[in-house]
């Protein structure tokens, strides 16, 4: 699940992006895009696809690049068509591993649905098409391929790099790799902390690089179920108490409600970086959320002025599906709806689940758990992974960088969870107004590709520099 977080931002600083011109590709860049071009062609959807299949030809992939054969797995539970690949890049051991996280479960693509195969990597007119070109087998393809080129060139860093291509973040296969790991392999993936490429994209916006996100932080997601049982009759003899009747009223009053405005150490950085980038009552108020003491009434005002504004500041809580009644003659016996939640690191669940019973303020709607919270907390905005990523940025491509709080949710969750920090940082440009993960024609630009793998490249080598004994 990526890029859901930076869609709503209209940002005016950028510096120009150089055109996609062809050109012959480097040994480097031919690799990265051969390894790209066989993961896109291989189905990984929870339906009809194998991530196995595709964890086993990345494994072959660093196994013809000298990895041991020990230090590549291809791992899953047993009977499970969706098998993750772990490897293992030796390093001196003076200091602890870093792991390199990406799926390669697709969300679903029908044929009739695009107008090319959505599981035939194409390149035309400067973009890279293809289900997964965006979300995440860039990433992916992009770790292979540098790891790859690191044992070609015999390099030793002071650390082992760990690589999880895991399966199950879209939901669609039958359990989650990376819950799967830690709870069975969490030796494989010990880390210091994780650079995660399903999150944290440089942006462009109107055609040029404006500046490099990075996920310090994600909402917590969780569901609630407002239900009511009535004993029902027939239509013609109505009565006040109908089980509609009152789900609707009571989604009435939440939808009246906002969550009271928490900015957090993310946000704040956030919106003072944002600040600097616009102009008039916009750079004004942004400054202002990101105060010490944020201000009251910018905070007001960015909420209504953008959802995501909105969702960096509180815990959000919204109707997404809605059910009642058996027959169009008899009075409704049940009635209920589906509320998601999106709750702010460091928020308890049974307090959000406390504030939506006092807002129903009806005993007769039961409201109960559908998908429990797992928490996630954020990472810290200083220390050796973020100092790492502004150096290399600004090597690269001297724009900002922007620690960003996702509004939906990654695989960091878990290891969050675990107690292992997670910065989202993807290598690869992705244009705000051209979003096309999880839907028809996703793509990415070729150029954006190859320089987003010089990027993690140069980033891996930074946060394993050569040394130690």
């Amino acid at each position: 699940m990526k890029r859901a977080c930076l869609l709503a931002l209209s940002i005016g600083f950028t510096v120009p992006l150089h055109a996609q011109a062809p050109r012959t590709l480097s040994p480097n860049d031919q690799r990265a895009r051969d390894i790209f071009e066989q993961l896109i062609n291989i189905n990984t959807t929870g339906s009809s696809g194998s991530t196995t299949v595709a964890s086993n030809a990345m494994a072959k992939r660093l196994l013809d690049a000298g990895f041991p054969a020990a230090d590549v797995q291809v791992i899953g539970p047993a009977g499970s068509k969706n098998y993750n690949l772990v490897a293992r890049f030796r390093g001196t051991g003076t200091q602890k591993p870093v792991l390199l996280l990406a799926h390669i479960d697709v969300v679903e693509a029908k044929r009739e649905d695009w107008s090319v195969d959505p599981f035939t990597f194409l390149e035309r007119d400067g973009f890279f098409y293809g289900r997964g070109t965006m979300d995440v087998k860039d990433g992916a393809a992009i770790i292979v391929a540098t790891l790859a080129r690191l044992k070609q060139e015999g390099y030793r860093p002071n650390r082992d790099l760990i690589l999880a291509l895991t399966t199950g973040e879209e939901g669609g296969s039958d359990y989650n790799g990376v819950e799967w790991l830690l709870a069975n392999h969490r030796d494989l993936i010990e880390a210091a902390y994780v650079i995660n490429m399903d999150a944290g994209d440089p942006v462009i916006l109107n055609g040029k690089r404006a500046f490099r996100s990075v996920q310090a932080a994600e909402k917590v997601y969780v569901t609630f179920k407002l239900e009511v049982h009535n004993p029902g009759g027939h239509s013609s003899l109505p009565t006040k108490d109908n089980a509609i009747y009152r789900v609707a009223a009571a989604l009435g009053r939440l939808s009246a409600y906002d969550f009271p405005a928490q900015p957090n150490e993310i946000t704040k950085a956030s919106f003072a970086k944002w600040s600097q980038m616009q102009q008039g009552q916009l750079a004004t108020d942004m400054a202002a959320v990101a105060r010490t003491t944020p201000d009251t009434a910018a905070i007001r005002r960015l909420s209504d002025a953008s959802p995501l504004y909105n969702a960096q500041f509180r815990t959000t809580c919204v109707a997404t599906e809605l059910a009642g009644g058996h027959a169009e003659n008899a009075l409704p016996q049940s009635a209920s709806a589906t509320v998601n939640c999106r709750m702010l690191p460091g928020t308890a669940q049974d307090d959000v689940q406390r504030t939506l019973v006092r807002l129903v303020a009806d005993t007769a709607v039961k409201v109960s758990v559908v998908q429990a919270a797992v928490p996630s907390p954020a990472a810290a905005l200083q220390g050796e992974a973020m100092d790492a990523i502004e150096r290399v940025t600004k090597r690269l491509w001297n724009i900002p960088v922007i620690p960003v709080m996702e509004t939906g949710a990654t695989d960091g969750l878990y290891l969050r969870n675990a107690g292992i920090p997670v910065y989202g940082v993807s290598g690869v440009f992705v244009d705000i107004n051209d979003i096309r993960a999880h839907g028809r024609d996703e793509r990415i630009g070729v150029q954006d590709y190859y320089d987003g793998a010089e990027y993690i490249y140069q980033l891996i080598k930074e946060v394993s520099p050569k040394g130690g004994r």
